[in-house]
């Protein structure tokens, strides 16, 4: 394990720097997150191109961390941390490649003649509201920065820390378009816990919907991962989308499980020890890959369109879009596997 044998102080320095990162400045731990290991670099750049094949209604990324300390068993980037020589299960949760000059290289990119000012979404591979948001403060330096060029944005995040910035989205909404997302898809709380372990509750993050909405800014959310067997059931789709619609979400996407390379072992290693009866109706329900069978996609659809209808949800989170100041536009709606698309195409 390449972490062995490095040497870092308690007091939030470090005497040698193992990973082979670029423009590392140095690497932390801090005892009010125990158990993580903040890895803080220089970025050149930021802006992360989308391929223009790619069907996105954005053009652009920002990811200012690499790893996740919310540790959802199902992630899809885990696979990500591969790259750095790191294991895509406890690594990914608690080794984390922080950018700590995002806000400043931004605004120096933003401020290119060049910059044309299309669409920027943050929350596309690791959540930019993840706790250590809450060390760094990096966000509000990246709103500011987006806004002051007239660049429109979107955000999605598991993270109620974005309550924090509320304010400063109010005041950017006035000259640029914003998009606002939520992630959830589990409001049961024991399941929650076992599966999203580092995110806030289901009902801290209803609570958050909510303060949005009173707050004039749209949010959608994106309902995914609806897990086979485990919740999408009736009932669980029911209280699902009950929940949303009673928060104030202004639209829903929703879809399956996916299960990629880096993220299926440690799913199917967490079902194991939780749902073991479970473990070979998935091994054959993804047995064609990453994707469930499309008799279950087909099937789940229709059963996401009868509750999604029943408590007068739109279709389509919406939160990926191009608005003009103060929301005159409609969101782009995405269908869930466009969705699924749109959270992986930038990975740094």
């Amino acid at each position: 394990m390449r972490w062995e044998g490095q040497k870092i102080r308690d007091d939030g320095g470090a005497e040698s720097a193992l990973l082979p990162l670029a423009g590392l400045v140095r690497t932390v731990r801090t005892p009010e997150f125990a158990g993580i290991t903040f890895h803080e670099v220089t970025a050149k750049s930021v802006l992360n191109r989308v391929p223009p094949t790619s069907s996105m209604p954005f053009s652009w990324t920002i990811n200012p961390f690499r790893g996740c300390s919310h540790a959802c068993v199902y992630c899809f980037a885990r696979k990500t941390h591969s790259y750095l020589n790191l294991d895509t299960g406890l690594d990914f949760d608690a080794q984390l490649v922080v950018k700590i000059n995002a806000a400043e290289v931004l605004r120096r990119e933003l401020a290119r003649p060049s910059w044309s000012r299309e669409h920027v979404a943050l929350g596309t591979n690791t959540d930019p509201y993840q706790r250590a948001e809450g060390r760094y403060t990096l966000m509000p330096g990246i709103i500011s920065a987006l806004a002051d060029s007239g660049t429109p944005f979107s955000i999605l995040t598991k993270g109620t820390l974005l309550a924090r910035d509320i304010p400063l989205l109010k005041a950017a909404a006035k000259s640029v378009g914003i998009g606002m997302g939520i992630s959830l898809a589990l409001v049961d709380p024991v399941l929650a816990e076992a599966i999203e372990p580092g995110t806030p509750t289901p009902r801290a993050r209803l609570a958050l919907i909510s303060r949005l909405r009173e707050a004039g800014l749209p949010c959608g959310v994106m309902a995914m991962p609806i897990l086979p067997w485990l919740t999408d059931g009736d009932e669980s789709l029911d209280r699902l989308f009950g929940e949303l619609a009673a928060a104030g979400a202004t639209g829903v996407t929703a879809g399956p499980l996916h299960l990629r390379p880096g993220s299926r072992e440690w799913f199917l290693q967490w079902l194991a020890a939780h749902h073991p009866h479970l473990v070979p109706k998935y091994e054959a329900l993804y047995r064609g890959g990453s994707y469930a069978s499309k008799e279950y996609r087909d099937w789940l659809s229709g059963r996401i369109r009868i509750f999604r209808r029943k408590h007068g949800l739109a279709a389509g989170a919406g939160f990926f879009r191009n608005l003009s100041p103060g929301g005159g536009h409609e969101p782009v709606p995405l269908a869930p596997a466009a969705a699924s698309r749109a959270v992986q195409t930038s990975l740094f």
